[in-house]
């Protein structure tokens, strides 16, 4: 037990110090400052040129958010087109997969597009190796690269002077592409198939079993997948099973180095937010803030699985403890928990465990990490999501000490409290509305196929796939049947409004910080690096959260747990 905590602890230390200079590096990268991959210039501007756009022109937040909207529109329909006529061209098809069903072509490409990854298919059974790659591993290096990008064009807003002049969005996203995601996967995609990742372009394999068997094995380019998979916190996995196949997550090793990925970007936007506006104490407060929720969610969890299932121990079996159902011995409950806990801070969604199968308290606390959907978050959005707690917290703050609330020299008004206060209702509002939905639905027609557990379980995993959804994170409880027209469909619509509103709301808030004017720093203003303000900041994060999703929670987990 004592050398698996030490893993949890080598990996949170190992993570948070890799993202120190990471921060300081991608900031350059933000700022057009000289880097050791200026050498890549001219193979941008020749791709700037193709595209007929230009990098240096500075754009407002509505022109920026235009952008973003419009190029992440096109690739949403190069990737349904592609996917629906995957069996139609001859190209790196080598067991003959067919052309998809509509609406499971839908759900797929706006997953991708979103950074959600919510895979109802099976890659090694249902995608070609150019689906694969072409268009899944293509979309999760683009996906993450939004991500990133608009979270940059927040820390120009914040750092305006009275200009809505934020920079422009087309140049930071390919800078963000071929700077930081590239490097950083090529690094890693080695490393795991030094250490048994599968990489290779042959079809099906018949191997003997131990049994003496003959079974067909799929393969394939896998490394280079995992590696962005991880890093862009996408999450979606080359094979079914995801990180828990020892294809994509070989061994110890291998582990150790997929969940730092995890954690890094994530964790290096919010040191990049200190560098970029040279306000690191107040980076300081937001990371031990995260990382105090983190903690405690990855103790609890740890906590609970270490001491394994009771309805197990009441069947009396002699391992009870070591609680493996669903869960790989080549990692153990523990490192399963921290995986479970970073997966589901981080807006990743892939899996190292069946999360399905992990104790009625560690679910809970995998939903309730995507119901905050900040804790480090996906990368860019996570940062962008907690910018929105931090404006009602400094609104909450200011009403407290009796003054009109700023943040970082900027009046916080009206206007900005109220998108506010819509992006923090919107989230709730989609995993309830579908939730609800879904319940009615099943309690109607009994006779519906894809829920396969009875009760609070039951409820758990319809609560799951549409938070899932919403969080645009991606993993699920797989005792649910999702791959029909209804969840596609649902989901899919989920995905759209949870991935692109909440980045729309934030850009809005800090275009209209921007343009304002600096306001004096008083004797009264509000400290955002205090430990007072870090207490208000927690209490407005876990009590909007309780206000939204306790009942949901009673529902599900809490209730599995109490009759357990």
């Amino acid at each position: 037990m004592n050398t698996e905590l030490m893993g949890i602890i080598l990996i949170f230390l190992l993570s948070a110090l890799l993202a120190w200079p990471l921060g300081k590096y991608m900031v350059k990268v933000f700022k057009g400052e000289k880097v050791w991959t200026d050498f890549l210039s001219p193979f941008e501007r020749f791709i700037f040129k193709m595209a007929g756009v230009n990098p240096d022109k500075e754009m407002d937040w509505k022109q920026n958010l235009k952008a973003l909207l419009g190029i992440n529109m096109l690739f949403f329909v190069v990737a349904i087109i592609l996917l629906m006529i995957q069996g139609s061209h001859p190209f790196w098809n080598p067991n003959g997969f067919g052309n998809w069903d509509p609406t499971l072509a839908f759900n797929t490409a706006v997953s991708f597009t979103t950074n959600t990854n919510l895979q109802h298919y099976s890659g090694e059974s249902g995608a070609s190796y150019f689906t694969q790659l072409i268009v899944f591993c293509w979309l999760q290096f683009v996906s993450a690269a939004t991500g990133i990008a608009a979270c940059a064009l927040l820390f120009k807003g914040l750092l305006n002077k009275q200009s809505s002049n934020l920079g422009n969005f087309y140049n930071l996203f390919l800078k963000t592409c071929t700077r930081i995601l590239l490097p950083l996967a090529i690094v890693l995609s080695l490393a795991l198939s030094f250490n048994g990742t599968v990489s290779n372009f042959e079809g099906l394999q018949q191997v003997t079993t131990l049994e003496g068997d003959t079974q067909l094995v799929a393969g394939g380019p896998a490394a280079p997948m995992v590696s962005i998979k991880q890093l862009g916190t996408n999450g979606g996995g080359f094979f079914g099973p995801n990180s828990t196949h020892p294809f994509e997550n070989p061994n110890y090793s291998t582990n150790i180095l997929e969940n730092i990925a995890i954690l890094l970007i994530p964790m290096a936007l919010v040191f990049a937010f200190g560098f970029y506006l040279k306000r690191k104490k107040i980076a300081g407060l937001f990371f031990g803030v995260m990382s105090l929720l983190f903690v405690s969610f990855v103790a609890i969890s740890v906590y609970q699985e270490m001491h394994g299932n009771p309805a197990i121990h009441q069947m009396g079996i002699a391992n009870a403890q070591a609680n493996l159902e669903g869960k790989e011995v080549r990692f153990g409950p523990a490192a399963s928990s921290l995986w479970g806990v970073s997966t589901t801070a981080t807006s990743n969604g892939s899996v190292n465990s069946m999360h399905d199968s992990h104790t009625a308290i560690s679910g809970g606390i995998f939903l309730l990490d995507m119901f905050i959907n900040a804790v480090y978050g996906g990368v860019g959005v996570g940062f962008i999501n907690f910018f929105v707690f931090v404006i009602i917290a400094v609104f909450i703050a200011g009403q407290m000490i009796g003054r009109t609330p700023d943040f970082l020299g900027k009046k916080i008004e009206a206007k900005e409290i109220k998108i506010a206060a819509i992006v923090a209702i919107l989230h709730p509002l989609l995993i309830l509305a579908g939730t609800g939905l879904t319940s009615y639905l099943i309690v109607q027609n009994s006779d519906l196929a894809w829920l396969n557990n009875p009760s609070f379980h039951g409820f758990s995993e319809m609560l799951y796939e549409n938070t899932s959804a919403a969080a645009n994170n991606g993993s699920g409880f797989e005792g649910l049947g999702d791959n029909t027209s209804l969840w596609n469909i649902l989901t899919g619509i989920i995905m759209l409004l949870g991935r692109f509103l909440p980045i729309l709301g934030p850009l809005a808030i800090v275009g209209a910080l921007a343009v304002k004017k600096p306001v004096p720093i008083t004797a009264g203003s509000l400290k955002a690096e205090s430990p007072a303000f870090g207490a208000v900041l927690i209490s407005v994060i876990l009590i909007i959260a309780a206000l939204a999703f306790f009942p949901a929670l009673a529902l599900g987990p809490l209730a599995e747990y109490f009759t357990l």
